[in-house]
């Protein structure tokens, strides 16, 4: 019979353990040890880009490590989203999705699913409005209704691309005998300067993503899509004032890609938790014009983004 060489057994056990000592020590890698990259699926400048710089510094503070932020606009949010998809679970990519880009999963152009991300949180959550140039022909959102109809499919409404909640919106009027044409634009800046330079009628956006251009007297609302008047703007209506019942206020949420190790998704959702309670952050949602309660927690984050969608689907036009 052959026996097993002593020396064999014991350098093989050796090796064994060896193996696993340093699995273990892989597992329990330190995380994070490199930058994060922070994906914003916009071109600079806009309320998500300004979101990801604010978040970032924080977060950098906290965690020890920098956030570059990367911009990858196009699709309305999915070219940015494909990004995130197209790179490993392992916690040092996040995102950027706001509501316009997750209304796509159900008016079509989202090639992922829900369940192919982690959110960490809710950031930010503001209402949305129709805003035009300081001296613009419409003083009111009446004058609008009227050349809408008299004229209808002639106004040109500047949105963030088709398929999204701005663009919904635009379509629920167009229902509502208010018919005007969306005009999406990718980057932010094109977005505003359409407006100031003649090339569209309207914008659909934030107040405080915009609130420079209302300081400075360049733009104006004619109103607001919510059940109340914000009370920065007490002179504006609100679309339910009018009867216009439509709302889909933005959400801008920070997520990972599912599979992403549970351990690392609870670190940057603690961390981001953090962040929204500091004085800076606190202070950025109000120079936002955004919810005081606006930031939700990882816990709650997937509930809120699921119930937004079953909103949507409202809305959707079947083709």
């Amino acid at each position: 019979m052959h026996t097993p060489n002593r020396k064999l057994i014991q350098r093989t056990l050796a090796c064994l353990a060896m193996i696993l000592t340093t699995t273990a020590a892989f597992a329990q890698e330190k995380y994070p040890q490199r930058p994060i990259d922070f994906i914003v699926p916009w071109g600079p400048g806009g309320g998500a880009d300004q979101l990801a710089r604010k978040l970032g510094k924080l977060l950098e503070a906290d965690l020890k490590t920098s956030f570059p932020v990367i911009n990858v606009p196009g699709a309305t949010g999915n070219t940015g989203m494909t990004k995130l998809m197209s790179g490993p679970a392992d916690g040092y990519s996040m995102a950027i999705l706001i509501g316009d880009t997750a209304a796509t999963l159900v008016s079509g152009g989202a090639r992922w699913k829900l369940s192919d991300v982690v959110p960490l949180g809710i950031a930010i959550r503001q209402p949305s409005g129709l805003f035009v140039k300081q001296d613009s022909r419409f003083t009111t959102w009446n004058d609008l209704v009227a050349e809408a109809k008299a004229k209808p499919g002639t106004l040109k409404v500047a949105i963030l691309g088709f398929g999204s909640a701005d663009d919904m919106t635009v379509n629920f009027l167009a229902g509502k005998g208010i018919k005007m044409i969306g005009v999406p634009y990718a980057s932010p800046g094109e977005r505003y300067t359409s407006i100031l330079g003649g090339h569209a009628d309207l914008l659909f956006e934030q107040a405080g993503d915009i609130h420079n251009f209302l300081d400075s007297k360049q733009m104006r609302p004619l109103i607001f899509f919510g059940e109340e008047r914000p009370e920065e703007f007490p002179d504006v209506p609100s679309s339910k004032e009018v009867g216009i019942e439509i709302y889909l206020p933005q959400f801008r949420s920070l997520v990972v890609k599912a599979g992403t190790d549970p351990q690392r998704v609870q670190l940057l959702s603690a961390a981001i938790a953090r962040a929204a309670k500091t004085p800076e952050y606190v202070d950025f949602l109000k120079a936002s014009l955004a919810r005081k309660d606006s930031f939700l927690p990882a816990a709650e984050a997937q509930k809120f983004i699921s119930g937004e969608i079953e909103t949507m689907q409202q809305f959707v036009i079947k083709k």
